[in-house]
């Protein structure tokens, strides 16, 4: 899969999670510290993550809890100040995720220059955050619109908190998803941030669709890694890297290199 390396520079890549705090309009939003403490957070979890070495970011706005299924213009305005006044630090290729909006997130890649945009753009859920429903074809018309047909499309089949609603294999999942959406990639998760993917659903799905590139989604760290790249093309990793391994905390470089160190003996 030529694209990968052109896209991340390496096989394999590893794609951080830039987790930024609640945001304007967020039930968990400190409106005393306001905008700037965001920025700067972001900011400090971003120079950890690129001097920790790794090979791609992608920002989300993790802290907006309880998440909609379509966001409101003040989150997707707040995001774009952040990316933009990071923008000029950016050193690795980037990528962005609005919770849980793929038009939110087209959108914000198309005003930030962003190389990717991971979401959930396909199948009817049962979730924590009540019906999840999507309509694929709405969000690619959308795409087009915009003119991002060089944009990276990163499909979660396996959404945190849901449950498909039909009764239906992943295997078959992951084959109509291909067939129907021409996805990228597609990401296996675990149940919420931070919960291991399981490599055995991992497996079936590369073993189902092996002419597309499939990334394991949430839990990796320093112990799992190893296993979760010899079945994935590669990683999206957010909570291993705070300090302590906790969601809630912020970045510890230390934890970036070595996990870092750890990916780079096993390419």
């Amino acid at each position: 899969m030529q694209w990968i390396k052109e896209t991340f520079l390496t096989d394999k890549p590893i794609i951080a999670m830039c987790h930024l705090r609640a945001l304007p309009g967020d039930p968990g939003y400190d409106a005393g510290s306001g905008m700037d403490k965001v920025v700067e957070l972001a900011r400090k979890d971003l120079s950890a993550l690129q001097d920790g070495g790794v090979d791609a970011v992608m920002f989300s706005n993790e802290f907006s809890l309880p998440y909609l299924r379509k966001v409101r213009p003040e989150t997707s305005a707040a995001m774009g100040r952040v990316i933009g006044e990071l923008k000029r630090e950016i050193r690795i290729p980037f990528g962005v995720n609005v919770l849980w909006d793929p038009y939110a997130s087209l959108d914000l890649a198309a005003a930030t220059g962003a190389l990717f945009i991971r979401e959930i753009m396909s199948g009817v859920y049962a979730s924590d955050f009540g019906l999840w429903d999507t309509n694929s074809g709405e969000i690619a018309r959308h795409r087009a619109r915009l003119g991002l047909n060089k944009l990276k499309m990163l499909y979660n089949i396996v959404p945190e908190a849901a449950r498909y609603l039909a009764d239906r294999g992943i295997e078959e999942i992951a084959k109509t998803t291909v067939f129907n959406n021409q996805p990228d990639v597609i990401c296996v998760s675990g149940i919420m941030a931070g919960a291991s993917t399981d490599n055995a659903i991992l497996q079936r799905v590369k073993n189902a669709i092996p002419n597309t590139a499939v990334f394991a989604n949430t839990g990796c760290n320093i112990d799992s890694i190893e296993a979760s790249l010899s079945i994935a093309d590669g990683a999206v990793v957010g909570t291993t890297f705070k300090q302590d391994g906790k969601f809630e905390n912020f970045v510890d470089v230390r934890r970036v290199k070595a996990f870092m160190e750890k990916v780079k003996s096993l390419r």
